[in-house]
């Protein structure tokens, strides 16, 4: 025990970076670790048994409001990223982290905060599905990954505040534009379907987004003379396998599938839906909710509204 505390201390207060040691929530990983641990238990334990016997919530408004923040918040943390490194500064094939203090590098470490605190407004996806009692949507997946995306972005930032891997958080940023800009539109209601046509692609513009992560850490495996951290390029680039992955697995079942069982009926499902999901592993059609676009940051929307209509 003495020697893994001795190699804890060495950890935190010889290897990590300097510059973020006195920043909220950076002095140790256990608060936002605590954090994480808290987080699951209400979301899969407390929050449903307090709302077993109460109605659920009508949020629309509140869900508009959140989403337009959202949408506003990501689209700043994105122009930061532009900004700091990454708008012909940065060097795509291979970014050293900048440790110094210059405007630049404290830009993109003060970003890198911000892109992490980003990871906790996230919980509120999750507390509205609670609240709306839609706990078919806070799944095994959807919890795991928003309980563990605050404490890796934590060891991102903690020692390497820049370079090379805050590519993804620059595709995530703008991916979350798009994602909570579609789930504010959804949020607002039945007559503004017609706007949000789009959704299908939205995962695939997600999985897109996946392929270009992992890509771009692999890349620096055939850079010897590169010397990024390699510990955060397998890390990250796990992060692009798994969610492909399990991506495509949700657009195979919620689109290739499902219209292949409906023409089997004679039946064209058209489905106008202003609710979000998370990766849940439901591969069924559920006529009561109708989600269609898969959020691995998920967001909340409103109920869906489900249409049937004779095939042509």
């Amino acid at each position: 025990m003495a020697t893994l505390y001795s190699w804890y201390r060495d950890l935190m207060d010889n290897r990590s970076d300097p510059r973020v040691k006195d920043w909220p929530m950076m002095s140790s990983p256990w608060p936002t670790l605590a954090a994480c641990v808290c987080y699951a238990y209400c979301a899969r334990v407390l929050g449903p048994r307090l709302m077993s016997n109460r109605k659920p919530f009508e949020l629309r408004s509140v869900l508009v409001v959140y989403n337009l923040a959202q949408t506003i918040f990501s689209a700043w943390i994105f122009y930061e990223y532009l900004m700091s490194g990454w708008w012909g500064q940065y060097n795509f094939t291979c970014q050293l982290v900048d440790h110094s203090r210059s405007p630049m590098a404290m830009r993109m470490a003060n970003t890198c905060w911000w892109y992490y605190f980003s990871k906790f407004t996230e919980f509120v996806d999750t507390l509205f599905f609670v609240l709306r009692k839609k706990n078919e949507h806070v799944s095994t997946l959807h919890v795991i990954h928003h309980g563990i995306m605050p404490m890796s972005v934590w060891f991102g930032l903690k020692f390497a505040p820049g370079g090379h891997s805050t590519f993804f958080a620059l595709l995530n940023t703008f991916v979350h534009i798009v994602m909570y800009f579609y789930y504010m539109v959804a949020a607002m209601g039945p007559k503004y379907q017609k706007y949000i046509w789009w959704k299908k692609y939205l995962t695939a513009f997600q999985m897109v987004q996946f392929v270009m992560i992992f890509s771009h850490q692999l890349q620096v495996l055939f850079r010897p003379s590169c010397q990024y951290p390699r510990v955060f390029v397998y890390w990250i680039a796990m992060h692009g396998f798994l969610f492909l992955f399990l991506f495509s697995d949700f657009y195979k079942a919620r689109y290739t599938r499902k219209d292949r069982k409906s023409r089997n009926n004679g039946l064209c499902m058209t489905v106008m839906d202003d609710s979000s999901s998370s990766l849940n592993g439901k591969n069924g059609y559920k006529q009561e909710v109708g989600s269609e676009v898969p959020n691995s940051y998920a967001s909340s929307g409103a109920d869906a509204f489900v249409r049937r209509r004779p095939v042509s």
